[in-house]
């Protein structure tokens, strides 16, 4: 499965208008580092674009049925999920790992959907999904594996690119791979690097690249409610050989110290998969090292967090 630059064209068409444009704020004096700040976004994070597109290519192609769509998802996906499906006026059900954080699960309730908790993983949530799918005869959502959703996702690196000029490279977190889909992708289109960051304890495209195909990875870091996918998807592994992509690891210590950084110095309160972008280029010892001179964007991707353990 492979996503094209067309993709991400023809969800900007569909979506502008309807989500929030993304604002981005230099992060230096020299104007080398800048943040885009996704998490601005409807939801806390950039899956509204990609859930969006979803349901609207959907609706124009006849395939939305009223009974709904369902989704699994660790929190950010079903929350765009339940958003998305409230905007076309249709139901949603939303399968969550026992272990999403509960203001994720308290939010998904208060935008309509019927939460369903189940298993511990991500994996345990989609094989509810499924099965309720094929029960029900629901729309089958998913949080990453598909170029709609993927390309909705890369609609942030159209209004990013338009934003900052002269931009070398992207920092993106990776999860299950749909936001680095469609990151790499457009980013490619307008000659921008994508650096792909992940946790070192939850390295799903880092593990698939190294192995040239995708493999299952076990999932143990903090940032795993937004990062925790066992697997990426093969159109994120597609991606990660198409196009100039670099691949770099993350540890906790770093990740939590990004996210602390973020709140500490510039009252920004993200999620520890949002830090964990960030993360690859702070410290003694940054995993991506940037060219001197170089334009740097990361992107802070989710805000869905308890901002309770920031406070001193």
């Amino acid at each position: 499965m492979e996503l094209t630059h067309s993709d991400v064209k023809a969800a900007a068409e569909r979506v502008t208008g309807r989500v929030r444009p993304v604002a981005v704020a230099q992060a230096d004096s020299a104007g080398e580092l800048w943040f885009a700040l996704e998490f601005l976004q409807h939801t806390g994070s950039f899956k509204a674009r990609g859930a969006l597109n979803f349901l609207l290519t959907h609706r124009e192609n006849g395939t939305l049925p009223p009974v709904g769509v369902t989704i699994a998802s660790g929190g950010n996906a079903g929350l765009a999920c339940a958003w998305a499906a409230r905007n076309q006026g249709i139901p949603a059900t939303v399968f969550v790992p026992t272990t999403a954080p509960r203001v994720k699960v308290e939010r998904l309730t208060s935008y309509g959907a019927e939460v369903r908790l189940v298993g511990t993983e991500y994996a345990d949530a989609l094989a509810a999904s499924r099965e309720f799918a094929d029960d029900t005869g629901a729309l089958p959502s998913h949080a990453y594996d598909n170029p709609l959703i993927a390309a909705g996702a890369g609609t942030l690196m159209a209004e990013v690119n338009e934003r900052i000029p002269d931009l070398g490279t992207v920092v993106v977190a990776v999860g299950g791979g749909g936001l680095f889909s469609g990151v790499a992708t457009a980013a490619d289109h307008y000659g921008v690097r994508t650096v792909a960051v992940e946790p070192a304890r939850c390295r799903a495209l880092h593990a698939a690249i190294a192995a040239g195909r995708v493999v299952d990875v076990e999932v143990d870091s903090i940032a795993a409610d937004s990062l925790g996918a066992r697997r990426t998807s093969e159109m994120a592994l597609a991606a990660a050989r198409r196009y100039d992509v670099e691949s770099v690891l993350v540890e906790e210590p770093g990740i939590i110290a990004a996210r602390r950084t973020l709140w500490e110095e510039r009252r920004i309160a993200v999620e520890y998969g949002a830090a964990t972008a960030l993360a690859a280029i702070l410290g003694d010892e940054p995993t991506f090292r940037r060219a001197p001179g170089e334009r740097v964007c990361v992107v802070l991707c989710g805000a869905n967090t308890d901002p309770s353990d920031l406070a001193r």
